[in-house]
């Protein structure tokens, strides 16, 4: 399972940057960077949200699901 985060893709559409956002919601830098890269094990339904509605854009804005192909489950 893969889950990519598209937050730069937002920050860039709303001409934002991860400085800005770290400010508005009340998230450190380094929290919303490892979020950013991708790295993030985890992200609490209440740091979506504020991201949200900063952002003005919904979860699935910011969250993309995308199978595993069978090449990448041989890898594994």
């Amino acid at each position: 399972m893969a889950v990519i985060v598209n937050l730069d893709v937002m920050l860039a559409r709303r001409k934002m940057s991860l400085t800005e956002l770290s400010e508005k919601v009340g998230i450190t830098m380094s929290n919303l960077s490892i979020l950013k890269k991708g790295k993030a094990k985890a992200i609490r339904f209440s740091t979506l949200s504020a991201i949200c509605k900063v952002l003005e854009c919904q979860p699935g804005d910011i969250l993309e699901f995308q199978p595993e192909t069978e090449q990448s489950k041989k890898h594994q």
